[in-house]
C-alpha cells in the first residue's frame, strides 16, 4: 500500500488495483470468443468478454474520477503527465487509420500497386460525396465549433453553457451515425465484393465506431460537468474528450477527400498496373 509519504511529492503513485488485470481477462475472452465464433462457434464466449470489459471501464475510470476530485491527487505535474499520454494514444490512433489509408491507395495506385485493375473495380456503384457524407461532413465540422464552445465556457467558469454545448455535440455525433447508417443500408455492395468495399467499409466503419466512442465521452463530461467535477483550472477529461473529437473530425476530414470526393471521381478511376 501507498504510504504518506509517498504523497509529500507532486507525482501520483497510484494503489494496487486489480483493473489491469480484470481488462488483460476481458482481452483473453474477447479473442479467444472472437476466433471461436468466426470459425461457426458461438457468440457468448465474445460477450462475456465485451461485458467484463464495460466493466473494467466502469471501475477503472471511477476510480481515476475519485483520485481527481475526492483524494485530491492530480497535481499540475500528474495532468501534465495525463496530457501527454494521451497524446501518445492519439498518435496510436493516427497509426491504426494509417493502415486504412495504406490500404486504399495502395489499391488505387498504379505506383504502389502491380496488379492490373481498374480502380474502383468496374460494376460498383459508387456513392457519391455530394450527398450523406457532405452532409456528415457538415455535421462533424459543427460538432467541432459546439466542442470548442463547451471548453471556452468551462474556462470562463459558466457551467450550464458548458453543459449545454456538450450536450449539443453529442447529439450532432449520434446525428452523423445516423445517417452513416442509412449510407450502409442504402449502399449497393457489400464488404465481401472486392478489394474498394472492404476499405471503403473498413475505414469508414471504424471511423463510425471512434465517433461512438467519442460521443460516449462527451456524454460522461456531460454528466461529469453536472455533477461540478470540472473547474477552469481542473478538466483534463474534458481536454481529453475535446482533443479526441477534434480527430475524428479530422479523420473524416480525410476520408470524404480521398475516399468520397477523389475514390469516387473520375481522378479515381485509374488502370493500375
Amino acid at each position: 500500500m501507498a504510504t504518506e509519504a509517498a504523497k509529500t511529492h507532486p507525482w501520483h503513485v497510484p494503489e494496487p488495483s486489480p483493473w489491469p488485470i480484470i481488462g488483460t481477462i476481458a482481452a483473453f475472452f474477447m479473442a479467444v470468443g472472437g476466433i471461436w465464433f468466426m470459425h461457426d462457434g458461438p457468440i457468448y464466449l465474445f460477450g462475456v468478454g465485451v461485458l467484463i470489459l464495460l466493466y473494467t471501464f466502469y471501475g477503472w475510470w471511477r476510480q481515476v474520477i475519485l483520485e481527481a476530485n475526492t483524494d485530491g491527487e492530480h497535481s499540475e505535474q500528474v495532468k501534465t503527465g495525463l496530457r501527454f499520454g494521451f497524446i501518445f494514444f492519439i498518435v496510436s490512433e493516427v497509426m491504426f487509420f494509417f493502415a486504412f489509408f495504406w490500404a486504399f491507395f495502395h489499391s488505387s495506385l498504379p505506383i504502389l500497386n502491380n496488379v492490373a485493375q481498374a480502380w474502383p473495380p468496374a460494376g460498383l456503384e459508387l456513392i457519391p460525396a455530394s450527398g450523406v457524407p457532405l452532409l456528415n461532413t457538415l455535421i462533424l465540422l459543427s460538432s467541432s465549433a459546439t466542442v470548442t464552445v463547451a471548453h471556452h465556457a468551462i474556462l470562463g467558469d459558466n457551467r450550464a453553457k458548458a453543459i449545454l454545448w456538450t450536450w449539443i455535440t453529442a447529439i450532432l455525433g449520434a446525428l452523423f451515425l445516423f445517417f452513416q447508417a442509412e449510407e450502409y443500408i442504402d449502399a449497393t455492395f457489400k464488404l465481401s465484393d472486392g478489394i474498394y468495399p472492404s476499405t471503403f467499409y473498413l475505414a469508414t466503419g471504424f471511423h463510425g465506431f471512434h465517433v461512438f466512442i467519442g460521443m460516449c465521452f462527451l456524454i460522461v463530461c456531460a454528466l461529469r460537468l453536472k455533477k461540478g467535477h470540472f473547474k477552469p483550472d481542473h478538466h483534463v477529461g474534458f481536454e481529453a474528450a475535446a482533443w479526441y473529437w477534434h480527430f475524428v473530425d479530422v479523420v473524416w476530414i480525410f476520408l470524404f477527400i480521398n475516399v468520397y470526393i477523389w475514390g469516387s471521381s473520375s481522378f479515381g478511376h485509374v488502370a493500375a498496373g
